[in-house]
């Protein structure tokens, strides 16, 4: 069996179009993204800074860095839950996001958590 580290929170993404405060034809496409992390190593540990890589279709690359999420530093026990949404502003109707969030555990030891590459994409229409 593998064994976790200590150090381990695992990222679940759910993406969505916002259409209301979209406008295609002046190219500006608004997504939201509801991130769900999970505390599945041994330690408590805190979010502390975050750090998105986030490219349109056009290859636009935009980074981001900043502290906590949606202004929090939320702090995690081993087995808690933690999620937020937020949103991104792309010019083309299709693009990828990934990262980090840079985290500290109790013990004083700073670890990184990936965040995986995800698609933002408007919805296909069938007609």
């Amino acid at each position: 069996m593998i064994k976790k580290s200590p150090y381990t929170i695992d990222v679940q993404v759910q993406t969505r179009f916002v259409p209301d405060q979209s406008a295609p034809n002046e190219n500006r496409y608004v997504f939201a993204y509801t991130i769900k992390l999970h505390n599945a190593g041994g330690v408590p540990a805190r979010l502390l800074t975050r750090h998105w890589v986030i490219t349109d279709a056009n290859g636009k690359v935009e980074e981001v860095f900043g502290e906590g999420v949606v202004g929090e530093q939320p702090w995690m026990r081993p087995g808690d839950d933690y999620e937020y949404t937020s949103g991104a502003v792309l010019e083309t109707a299709v693009g990828t996001m990934h990262g980090s969030y840079q985290m500290m555990a109790d013990d004083g030891t700073r670890f990184e958590t990936p965040i995986p590459a995800f698609t933002l994409s408007i919805p296909r229409t069938l007609h």
